[in-house]
């Protein structure tokens, strides 16, 4: 059976990657949606006209990796497409955020993104595509955004170097490295009354994100940068260095 899988999908990027691929896949037979928000999903699924499996779980928890495991086995998956969308960020200085929440943002947006990967590629055959979602952060160290840049650098890292190991077998990864994006990413990241500053200005709408990611899938891009401000950011922080931008990101604030 062909199937798409993807995490995070109860809402934001994740859902519009679910209402985007459901338009052009017409060889899939089903989607998998994993979130821990069973109503979000549910209500979701009444808008894609492929029939859909609901996972809604926390992608951290080892019972999600055993059961996708055991199904993908059951029905003989194919996985055509794994959509790696889960994580989150927490704006503040590190030292004012608790063990749990600086973890937590590891476990989310590394760990177990890494898993729910090792779980998919047996599973997964020649044209096969991976998308992860990485982010512009992942570019420059982010003080106040500390532990969440340097997850997205690790999913950069992981991400380029998965897709020349995959080449050989037709597995094409793209990372997605988008700046801001419209979405409730901003109700968790500024919980604790920290603000984006003035990045948030540049933020762009999920359904141009996702457009230009699967586009990007499609022509089996290893990185994407979605936008136009971002693009730019992407070259300063190649040609300049970080020590420079650093100063003057402190003085925008």
């Amino acid at each position: 059976m062909k199937i798409v899988i993807i995490t995070g999908a109860s809402s934001g990027m994740g859902a519009e990657f679910a209402r985007q691929l459901d338009k052009e896949l017409s060889d899939v037979e089903e989607f998998w949606l994993i979130a821990r928000r069973r109503e979000r999903m549910e209500k979701l699924a009444e808008e894609l006209k492929h029939p859909v499996r609901i996972y809604a779980e926390d992608v951290r928890n080892q019972s999600l990796y055993e059961s996708l495991e055991q199904d993908l086995k059951e029905i003989q998956a194919d996985v055509k497409v794994l959509v790696n969308n889960a994580g989150y960020g927490i704006v503040g200085f590190a030292s004012d955020r608790s063990k749990e929440e600086l973890l937590g943002m590891l476990d989310v947006n590394c760990r177990a993104m890494t898993a729910i990967l090792t779980v998919c590629l047996p599973f997964m055959n020649r044209n096969a595509r991976i998308l992860q979602m990485a982010s512009s952060a992942a570019y420059l160290p982010q003080p106040k955004f500390a532990v969440y840049a340097a997850t997205k650098s690790y999913v950069l890292s992981f991400s380029r170097a998965l897709a020349e190991e995959l080449r050989p077998r037709g597995i094409y990864v793209t990372a997605v490295c988008p700046g801001p994006v419209e979405t409730e990413f901003f109700d968790k990241a500024e919980q604790y009354g920290a603000s984006y500053g003035f990045k948030k200005y540049f933020r762009m709408q999920p359904e141009k994100v996702v457009a230009e990611a699967i586009r990007a899938s499609r022509r089996k891009q290893a990185v994407v940068t979605p936008g136009l401000s971002m693009k730019g950011f992407r070259v300063l922080t190649k040609l300049v260095p970080h020590g420079i931008i650093l100063r003057v990101m402190r003085l925008l604030k």
